[in-house]
């Protein structure tokens, strides 16, 4: 049961990442998963998320920016970030919930500066 966050760095604004979420341990097919940030000082925030059909959903502060999407048969979601700003600067982590219990990976540090 792992959830492993990757892709994040240092971009300079209007520039753009892309973060990858690798899931093991589940039947992620069938599962909804979700990104969040925690930027230096604040709470966690909820960035976007895709559900087992591929339905998705924005936080007003990336809408437009940024896209998830998900490929079934690598077990993975990825969160495209376009036109980064400065404060898009957190720790990007994704989580998945099954069963009631919430899973949360390790999280990836992106840095938006000039």
């Amino acid at each position: 049961v792992q959830l492993v966050e990757s892709g994040g760095g240092l971009a300079q604004p209007g520039g753009s990442l892309r973060l990858s979420c690798a899931v093991s341990g589940f039947t992620f097919s069938s599962l909804d998963v979700s990104w969040a940030r925690q930027a230096p000082g604040k709470g966690l925030e909820w960035v976007s998320g895709i559900s087992s059909d591929g339905d998705t959903d924005y936080a007003d502060s990336v809408k437009g920016r940024f896209t998830i999407s998900r490929v079934d048969a690598q077990n993975t979601v990825y969160l495209q970030m376009n036109s980064l700003k400065p404060e898009d600067t957190a720790v990007y982590v994704c989580s998945l919930q099954q069963r009631g219990v919430d899973y949360w990976g390790q999280g990836t540090q992106v840095t938006v500066s000039s």
